[in-house]
This record gives structure tokens, sequence and C-alpha cells, in this order.
């Protein structure tokens, strides 16, 4: 490799692919697993504690739902004795009384918030669960109570990118420190649902000049993220800063990951924690090697001067758009085939479906609905 391995920094950790809401949008795969599958509460707290002695500074609790876990408060307590960061991730839906509170008592430190709409409507249908906006609200009034530092999530597509000036109030009203513009990246439930969610041209600019000038605005009073949409970019982002190159993911059944969507890639296969230690699967596995640092790069990614930068982009990206996990990102304008994002953007208008008619194919444990190897196939030239 063109450079050493180095102790990653970061973590994410899917606790559970349960959940209350069905969001279309979902990065969870296609094949969701019950709670039989999950690991007990000493796997996670071994895992953690390999973890921190691996280097690891940051855990981000997710899901699915994490509060699901009746053990939360076990698992953030096991990582605040090992002065390690913890933000919970949460749909905020159906937590307890005094939860959070408990929470915070155990060492959390931050909360992430999603809201799926900034109308009550919008939340309600997206998440296919009635009441959920009203519920995401007091789980924030209940954090900032508790004294927790609040992040706004709002994933951004068709059905909700003109709310965007509303997300920027809400989180505002909430007493937010941050909000996260985060346009859906289209892997699991979303890819399955791309034609349905994405947004034209016109939109994604329009979200672009308003956060840009609430950006401006509210210096020094909330932070703003924004995830650009890959479908749109000139440059890709690079996947988690780099494959296996600081961070990476656990599945709820110990499965280690580069990213979300690795498992997509057919020719690569990973190590489950219990089976190897942390280090070992960081270290050694040939799957975390197989696209990390520059040398597995070709052209032109290889002589790019922002190899570097982007890192080669996104690999399961480049596997579901040109069916190939080592080609050039298709987000980049370099990509030989980058003119392909035109056309699903192109043919994700020509489909879509009238407004309240679309027909999602909603996350839920077990087979999806319809069949949705269709919204899957590579784009053709």
């Amino acid at each position: 490799m063109s450079e050493p391995i180095l102790p990653p920094i970061g973590m994410l950790a899917e606790l559970t692919h349960r959940c209350p809401l069905q969001c279309p949008y979902c990065s969870n795969p296609l094949e969701l697993l019950k709670a039989n599958r999950e690991l007990d509460t000493q796997t996670w707290l071994d895992l953690f504690s390999q973890a921190a002695d691996l280097g690891v500074l940051q855990v981000h609790l997710s899901g699915g739902e994490p509060t699901l876990r009746r053990d939360l408060e076990q698992l953030i307590a096991g990582l605040s004795a090992r002065g390690v960061y913890t933000n919970l991730i949460t749909a905020g839906v159906g937590i307890a009384e005094g939860r959070i509170e408990a929470f915070a008592e155990a060492g959390l430190d931050h909360l992430q918030l999603s809201f799926q709409g900034a109308r009550r409507v919008t939340t309600d249908h997206i998440g296919n669960h009635q009441g959920s906006h009203e519920k995401k609200l007091e789980t924030a009034r209940r954090a900032r109570a508790a004294g927790l530092p609040l992040t706004i999530n709002a994933p951004v597509h068709r059905h909700n990118i003109e709310e965007v000036p509303e997300f920027i109030d809400l989180a505002l009203s909430l007493d937010a420190e941050r909000l996260e513009i985060a346009n859906v990246q289209y892997a699991g439930w979303a890819l399955a649902n791309r034609d349905r969610l994405m947004p034209d041209l016109a939109a994604v600019n329009r979200q672009a000049d308003i956060v840009a000038a609430a950006r401006e605005r509210l210096a020094g009073v909330m932070t703003i993220d924004f995830v650009t949409p890959d479908y749109f970019a000139i440059y890709p982002k690079p996947c988690m800063g780099g494959w296996a190159r600081d961070a990476f993911m656990v599945a709820p059944d110990g499965t280690v990951l580069p990213c979300h969507a690795a498992q997509t890639i057919p020719s690569l296969r990973f190590g489950r924690f219990g089976e190897r230690r942390l280090a070992e699967i960081w270290t050694d596995s040939p799957a975390f090697n197989a696209f990390r640092g520059t040398d597995w790069m070709r052209e032109p990614c290889r002589s790019c001067e922002r190899r570097e930068i982007d890192w080669g982009g996104c690999r399961c990206q480049a596997m579901a758009i040109a069916g190939d996990a080592a080609a050039t990102d298709p987000a980049c304008v370099k990509s030989p085939i980058h003119n392909r994002m035109a056309m699903l953007t192109d043919a994700a208008q020509a489909e879509a479906a009238p407004e309240g008619n679309e027909s999602f194919i909603f996350r839920r444990i077990g087979s999806p609905q319809r069949d949705p190897t269709r919204a899957l196939e590579p784009a053709r030239r």
C-alpha cells in the first residue's frame, strides 16, 4: 500500500436493525437482521474495549433504532469509562420517560436526532409512523433539558427538499448546536427507492443556495453541515474518510465493515468480531486492504491529483452503477461513465409518480414488499 495503516479514530456501531420507523431512504441493507442475530451486552462491551485499545476516540451508536436496546445505558457507560466520545443517533420515537436523562447520567456526550420532514405530515408519511413528529420534538426538548448537545439530521430527497428553509428554522427553535442537511446517498433501501427519492437538479441547486446563505447568516449561532448529493456532483466524496483509512462500522451481528454498503461487493468477505480480534480485522483483513490507500487504483484515479483527497470515492457506488467495485466512482467527472449519473437522474424524473402515490418500498424486517432488483441494476450506456 502507498501509506502505512494508521489506527482508526471513529466507529459506527449499528446495535440493531430494529426500528419503529420504515423510512424508504434507510442505508441499512435490504436483508435486515432480527433481534436474535444481535450481539449480546458483554460482546459489545468487549468490542468497545478492543476499539478503545486500537485507538478509537469516538463511537456513533446507531441502528435501526439503538434505544430499542435495553442495555444501551450500560453500553454508553462502558464507552464513557474508557474515555470514548459517544454520539447517539436516534429517530427519537418511543423513548421511555427518564431514559434520555439516564443516557446523560451514563456519560452520553451528544444526541443526533433525525427528522424525516420539517412538517408533521412529511415526517409521519416518510417514516410511515403516525405521530412521530411530535414525539421527535419532545425528544429534542428532553435532550436539551438533560444538558445534551443536539444535532438535527435532515435526510433530504425529492419529497422534502423544498422544506430545507423550514429545517433550518426547526433546528433553531429546538436550540440545536448543529444541523446536518444530508442529501440521501443511494445504498440499501435508498437504492431500492432511488427513482422515488431522486430530486431534480433545479431543486438541488436551490437548496445549495439556501444552505450557503444560512451558513453565512448563522455563523457563530448554529453549525450547518451539508452532505452533497453524489448523483449531481463533479467530484466524489471520500467514503468514510477513505476506505478503511480512519473509521469502520460494525453490523448488529458483529460483522466489521469499512462502510454501510460494503457487503454489496460480492468479491469481498468480511470478518466477524469474536471470530477474530478487532485489531486483526482492521490490519490484516483482505477485504479491508482491498481498496485501502491508492495502490489499487486504476487510471484515471491512479495519476489524479485528487487521489489522496477523495481516496477513489465510493466503492459501493462504483459497484452499484458501473458493476465493478474497482472502477472510478461514476460521481467523478473524470469517470468514463460519468454520464450514467445524468441518465439515472433523468430516468428518475421521467418515472416520478404523482405526489402522494410514490409506492415506496418501506423498510421492514423481512423481504421487501416488491421486488427491488430493477432499481438495483447498473445503468447502461
